[in-house]
């Protein structure tokens, strides 16, 4: 297999990851959703403070599941394989369902995904990092 064949594989096993992911947020499962995360990783959401590790991103996920319900598609714009990390750049968007207030509101975002191969040959999220396109409320 050629180099440029094994980047290709590559792309496509990171792409399949972020496709896993966007899956685990429109099913509010978060299981899934941490599933796809290394061990380390942390999650930047925006107007939470970082969860650092699996267990505090695993509290992070069933609070945000608690409280929304989101309906949105990843559009991948570039991925680029370094060795053993990689870092994905995707914008997204649909719409939020808020429980409590009981309303639904578009949903529009900038997202970068650091993401590293584990010793397992599976591709895991390192860091993510998200931030809205939506204009902010007068």
């Amino acid at each position: 297999m050629t180099q440029q064949n094994e980047v290709h594989d590559e792309r496509a096993r990171i792409e399949a990851v972020l496709r896993r992911y966007e899956a685990a947020l429109n099913a509010a499962d978060t299981n899934a959703a941490v599933e796809v995360y290394a061990d380390d990783a942390v999650f930047m959401a925006q107007h939470r403070a970082p969860a650092i590790g699996r267990a505090v991103i695993r509290q992070a996920y069933d609070e945000i599941f608690a409280t929304l319900r989101l309906h949105v598609r990843f559009d991948i714009d570039e991925v680029e394989v370094l060795g053993d990390t990689a870092w994905a750049r995707t914008h997204s968007s649909g719409r939020t369902e808020m429980h409590a207030a009981g309303v639904t509101v578009p949903e529009r975002n900038s997202e970068l995904f650091i993401l590293r191969k584990q010793r397992d040959g599976e591709w895991r999220i390192a860091r993510y990092l998200f931030a809205t396109q939506n204009p902010p409320k007068p």
